[in-house]
């Protein structure tokens, strides 16, 4: 998929084109498309100036990168909410309508958005930038997926830095005229993204070496585990599956018997069932729940990127010390 499609500049459709494209894709013509469950209902440019860019991002860790480089310079908007499954979510033509309104498109790549080629072929004019260029891929070693790249690369918070130094670049050839706050912005969340990680390293080396485990439902934790010196298991590798399948489960009991793993989890936006079956038939303890292809909602742990990151290393340490 292209770095950059030609014609960055603004995009105005006419009303009509938009309503032609939703009634096409609904069937119909006299009732206008309810917007999905897992979108945003209105669209980014009916309350906000009109001379701010419009970024729209295909998920909402993305989102909240963006809006941090971006600052009050642009609005910046997650395709889907808080809780939605990204890897193969259904777009509707709501969705269609707020992306012929963007500036911009952020997405990760690496196979994460499978809808992704689809969707832009509805929207050819507006361009697209994949954040995960750069990254050194890790390959999925298992399942149906083995031999391709890992998509979960802002799990680890130095490949963050390389997505927010893609957003920044982004913004800039996007807006050049608020370059110099781009520029600051990214410089400043670079900083922070920087200290959490400093603080999760020390965090993990209390543990002990035979204990780093960190035993998942989706093997989403590939980079991290790198970066922290973990041992990863799961369950699958890409959430496809509606369940795991038996032949997944008894793997993953007889990992955890072996190595003695005192605690599994799992991620918020899959059926814990099959976890929960690992830590009964192995006497492990179910340690909780990573947020990883979606922030969580406004009450709850992961309401930003930074915190995200923390929760998962924060219930990753307690777990694992029978806190």
């Amino acid at each position: 998929m292209s770095r950059w499609q030609p014609q960055l500049g603004f995009r105005v459709g006419t009303i009509a084109t938009v309503l032609l494209m939703a009634i096409g894709l609904t069937g119909c013509p006299s009732t206008p498309p309810n917007p999905s469950p897992s979108s945003q209902a209105t669209k980014p440019t009916t309350t906000q100036p009109s001379h701010k860019k419009v970024i729209l991002t295909t998920f909402t860790v993305l989102a909240d990168m963006a809006q941090n480089v971006a600052g009050d310079k642009a609005i910046v908007e997650s395709l889907t909410k808080p809780g939605a499954e990204i890897h193969g979510y259904e777009f509707t033509p709501s969705d269609l309508v707020r992306a012929q309104s963007a500036d911009l498109i952020l997405e990760n790549g690496l196979n994460l958005e499978r809808w992704a080629e689809k969707f832009y072929s509805s929207v050819p004019d507006v361009p697209h930038v994949t954040l995960s260029q750069g990254i050194t891929e890790i390959a999925i070693a298992s399942d149906a997926y083995a031999g391709k790249p890992n998509p979960h690369a802002w799990m680890s918070p130095q490949n963050a830095l390389i997505y927010v130094e893609n957003i920044r670049k982004a913004l800039v050839e996007l807006d050049s005229a608020n370059q110099a706050t781009y520029n600051a912005n990214a410089a400043k969340y670079r900083q922070k993204i920087q200290a959490i990680a400093q603080k999760l390293r020390q965090e993990v080396s209390i543990l002990p070496a035979n204990q780093r485990y960190i035993v998942t439902c989706e093997g989403a934790f590939s980079y991290i585990a790198r970066d922290y010196n973990l041992k990863e298991v799961y369950l699958w590798a890409v959430n496809s599956e509606q369940q795991a399948t038996p032949k997944q489960v008894e793997r993953v009991i007889e990992t955890v018997k072996t190595n003695q793993i005192p605690a599994v989890f799992c991620e918020s936006t899959v059926n814990n069932e099959a976890q929960q079956q690992v830590a009964n038939a192995t006497g492990a303890k179910f340690g909780g729940v990573f947020y990883v292809d979606s922030l969580s909602p406004p009450d709850g742990p992961a309401t930003t990127y930074l915190k995200l990151i923390e929760h998962n290393v924060s219930t990753l340490v307690s777990g694992l010390q029978g806190k």
